[in-house]
């Protein structure tokens, strides 16, 4: 698409870095190439979009394709409150799948919604011990019986009485198991054939790495994965094995664990996630308040203002926009520009914002485009029409002329390639 070689040579550095940082974080390989080879097809053939340039377009590609097999959006797990909803977590043991039962069950109970557990691992010893005494730290109610042989009978009563007892959320435990032990894996295709869950949720540790990906295959074959919550993120890990069993499985991770601690799961955020794989964070909340804001970019004004060289009408479009992504000078923050703002352009309210149109209803169009023609009696004649003051006009044009000095200086050093993406240290200017 008319791409020039430094274009082709910036997009396969960008490639190479991100392939290094997925392969650190522990993702699978091959993974890892389908991933890169998405990211450099699309940042070299497609066309770019209306007012970004090339290397902005790069960065907005790493994030599609990643939202692309994570989702761009938290999942929430659905729970329809004054109904039992059965909930089967299953996973390899030692991937924390009790302790993220006793979890469930408190995160929800905190929110309104009666919840239960049932211990169906008859197969790990102390395993319902360990539930109970999970279970009590919150009041939660617990079946189980140790002298049961059958996990399956196990499920099915305990899934029966949580329901007698009004239970809105039972959560059903099973034994720990591999991809290889076919008594295990059958066991639990018959437990959720007899208890019917909503919902089979794949518990993977966060420290799996490459295998988590094999794993989750394996399980998905056996029986049908709806979602994933990924453990162990409290640590050094990047969970990139959690990357693996979302391609391998194509169902969302809806939470993450990151302590010990009964309260220590949240919600997965895929752009926290994203960030924490590639130490990038700051670009991709820039992109999606730019998506949020539906900002309509304007190249001949993207152009003007940039070169500090654009009108009153400009200036108030451009305010508009910013006010919607946030406070200007962390946008800038954002897009590698450092820049200290006058403090009243920096904390401009909402209210300033409608004097200002009010102000500028009352100007010509030849003012408007040229404002260096504004003097006193303009300025007196301005403010009577607006209903203001002569020091509010005067103000406006103020902020005119240090948003013109901001934005030559700010375009100088985009120009320049200041800044960067964190993680990436060899993109020089990617930020800007």
């Amino acid at each position: 698409m008319g791409a020039s070689v430094i274009d082709e040579d910036l997009v396969k550095e960008l490639v190479r870095d991100i392939q290094r940082a997925l392969l650190v974080a522990d993702v699978d390989v091959n993974l890892v190439m389908a991933i890169t080879e998405r990211v450099q097809r699309q940042a070299l053939d497609e066309t770019l979009p209306r007012g970004i340039s090339r290397r902005e377009h790069i960065v907005r590609v790493v994030w599609d394709t990643l939202a692309y097999f994570l989702g761009e959006k938290t999942v929430p797990l659905t729970i329809h409150p004054g109904k039992p909803n059965v909930i089967m977590l299953i996973g390899i043991q030692g991937s924390g799948k009790t302790t993220t039962v006793a979890k469930l069950a408190r995160y929800f109970q905190k929110r309104g919604i009666k919840a239960g557990v049932v211990c169906a691992d008859n197969f790990r010893p102390g395993a319902y011990a360990q539930l109970e005494q999970l279970a009590k730290r919150s009041n939660v109610p617990v079946y189980g019986d140790e002298n049961e042989q059958s996990a399956v009978k196990l499920a099915k009563k305990g899934v029966k009485i949580m329901k007698e007892k009004g239970i809105e959320l039972i959560l059903v435990d099973t034994s720990g198991r591999h991809r290889e032990e076919s008594a295990l894996i059958k066991e639990m295709k018959d437990i959720a054939k007899a208890i019917k869950p909503q919902e089979i949720i794949l518990v993977i540790d966060g420290t799996l790495g490459q295998q988590a990906g094999v794993q989750a295959h394996a399980f998905n074959q056996a029986t049908d994965v709806g979602s994933i919550i990924v453990t162990k993120l409290d640590g050094s890990a990047k969970g990139g094995g959690a990357l693996s069993a979302v391609a391998a499985t194509r169902a969302p991770i809806k939470f993450i664990c990151t302590g010990e601690g009964l309260d220590a799961i949240e919600p997965f955020n895929p752009t926290k996630f994203v960030g924490r794989l590639l130490g990038m964070s700051d670009i991709k909340g820039l992109i999606e308040k730019v998506k949020e804001a539906q900002i309509e970019v304007d190249e001949d004004a993207a152009r003007r203002i940039m070169k500090g060289q654009f009108t009153l009408t400009d200036m108030m479009a451009q305010l508009k926009q910013f006010k919607k992504m946030g406070p200007l000078d962390k946008v800038l923050e954002m897009l590698g520009v450092k820049y200290q703002l006058p403090s009243d352009i920096a904390e401009l309210q909402e209210e300033n914002l409608k004097k200002f149109e009010v102000i500028m209803d009352s100007m010509t169009k030849e003012e408007l485009d040229n404002p260096k023609l504004i003097k006193s009696s303009r300025i007196r004649r301005i403010a009577a029409g607006s209903g203001t003051s002569v020091r509010d006009v005067r103000t406006l044009l103020k902020q005119y002329e240090q948003m013109k000095k901001m934005m030559k200086h700010a375009g100088k050093q985009r120009k320049r390639g200041r800044g960067g993406i964190p993680g990436f240290p060899g993109i020089p200017g990617m930020g800007a």
